[in-house]
């Protein structure tokens, strides 16, 4: 509801954000929405993660039908829809299934376990048939009647390990229930996606039940996250000394079927938003936000970006409030949001950007040891397609820097975030870079650019030369 208000500040409807949500999608070039819980729900500041209602849209934002229409809506311009779905604990309220019959009938029968003093909610015990039974129902309904395209699995660590700590052992009850879960959709319907937000490194969680795995399609990459916003979060001149922070999801990468998010939980209780993260004066933190987004478009794994992220939202994300729309009149952040925009269309035109994502041939490094310079670069494989990636994280310029490159031959740069038009200072590769026959960072090949200013710049093959 907090996308947009209405000018009296009250919610919009689900079927009124037809006309303002659905062309904006379209504009940025997004390919999904996730909506948060929309489960019925007593408490405001609970988001939707304490719920009672759990075959109930919430009344919040209209009546069921409402809702089916916003749904059927986006899927006929080809948008697809996620639903943020909580299986494992519930709100306390006694209009719930807490105490349902006066007895933990849904939840555990041992209090130490059932209680989640995090959240203050009840932990519902998974490896229950009544527990299975109403959560695997309720999941179809949400397919059944709303249609919706996929769940992202909400608190995955608090399913897999009592009260999400591994110390305390693996709940295999809970466990048994994902791969039920998993596999009773994919049974129902093989393209429903499922995604785990998952913290932990219980192993397996993006392969097949028929494998072993858990069965989800995609895990929140956490570690991802955390690490690199962490780098970002550093003065330019001390971040040589944590280069490892971009390199070592790298070194995991291929262990699951990952996705990058910027969630809703980075930009709330004082972590401040992305923008007001980056270091630096006015520019810089521009320049460091563009350079943010480029490397999670450019890096392996799908992408998930919070509301207000693609045009730098300035506050943190108020739940009771809109967004701050009013920054579109703004140079700076209309900036940004056309650097976002380009960055899209880009990332969907280049199959190298995606096709490939989760095979190791779609990504090789180029020099991941430039700590010094600060700069990264790396390949991105399609099955016809190449792109360089080059990503520089301080203000420092470098003209004729040289790269190697496996393939002879012309190229050009499709990106970079440096151009005026962005924000940026001007320097970028404005003409075809021409290979040269000088072996380089173990290719046979290698190039000279220009490297700009807390930048990144997308340079792609497209013509060899005998």
């Amino acid at each position: 509801g907090s996308w947009m208000l209405k000018p009296d500040g009250s919610f919009h409807k689900y079927n009124e954000l037809v006309e303002l949500l659905i062309p904006y999608i379209l504009e940025q070039g997004f390919t999904h929405v996730e909506l948060m819980p929309v489960i019925e729900h007593p408490l405001d500041e609970s988001w939707g993660y304490q719920g009672t209602g759990y075959y109930s849209a919430t009344s919040r934002f209209g009546v069921p039908k409402d809702l089916m229409y916003l749904i059927d809506s986006l899927h006929q311009v080809g948008i697809g829809v996620i639903l943020d779905w909580v299986p494992g604990h519930i709100s306390k309220d006694a209009h719930g299934l807490y105490l349902f019959d006066g007895e933990p009938l849904y939840e555990y029968q041992d209090l130490i376990i059932r209680e989640n003093p995090v959240w203050g909610t009840i932990n519902l015990d998974l490896g229950k048939g009544i527990v299975k039974s109403f959560l695997l129902s309720n999941a179809y309904f949400w397919l059944n009647y709303f249609h919706i395209d996929g769940f992202r699995i909400d608190a995955v660590s608090n399913i897999i390990y009592y009260l999400g700590n591994p110390d305390k052992g693996t709940n295999h009850g809970a466990v048994q229930f994902l791969k039920d879960f998993t596999y009773a959709i994919k049974e129902k319907d093989h393209s429903v996606l499922l995604f785990a937000e998952d913290s932990s490194t219980y192993p397996l969680m993006t392969k097949s039940v028929f494998d072993g795995g858990i069965g989800f399609d995609y895990k929140w990459n956490m570690g991802w996250m955390n690490d690199t916003l962490r780098y970002f979060s550093k003065d330019p001149i001390h971040r040589k000394y944590h280069h490892d922070l971009i390199t070592f999801g790298m070194a995991y990468f291929y262990s699951e079927n990952f996705i990058l998010p910027l969630s809703h939980d980075e930009v709330v209780h004082g972590k401040r938003s992305l923008i007001d993260k980056m270091p630096g004066d006015e520019w810089q933190k521009f320049a460091n936000y563009r350079l943010l987004l480029g490397l999670q478009f450019t890096h392996p794994g799908k992408k998930l970006l919070f509301m207000g992220g693609e045009f730098a939202q300035r506050h943190e994300w108020k739940d009771k409030s809109e967004l701050e729309w009013f920054l579109l009149n703004e140079p700076p952040h209309q900036k940004a949001n056309r650097f976002v925009k380009d960055l899209l269309q880009v990332y969907r035109h280049h199959p190298a950007l995606y096709e490939l994502d989760h095979e190791q041939g779609g990504f090789a490094w180029i020099d991941p040891t430039n700590a010094d310079q600060s700069i990264f670069s790396f390949l991105r494989y399609g099955e016809t397609d190449l792109l360089i990636v080059v990503l520089n994280m301080t203000p420092n310029t470098y003209h004729n820097f040289s790269l190697g490159i496996p393939r002879r031959g012309e190229y050009q740069e499709v990106l970079n975030s440096n151009k005026a038009i962005y924000g940026g200072s001007d320097i970028y590769n404005g003409q075809i870079i021409t290979s040269l026959n000088e072996g380089l960072h173990g290719f046979p090949y290698s190039m000279k650019i220009n490297v700009a200013p807390l930048a990144i710049s997308l340079i792609k093959f497209i013509k060899g030369v005998v």
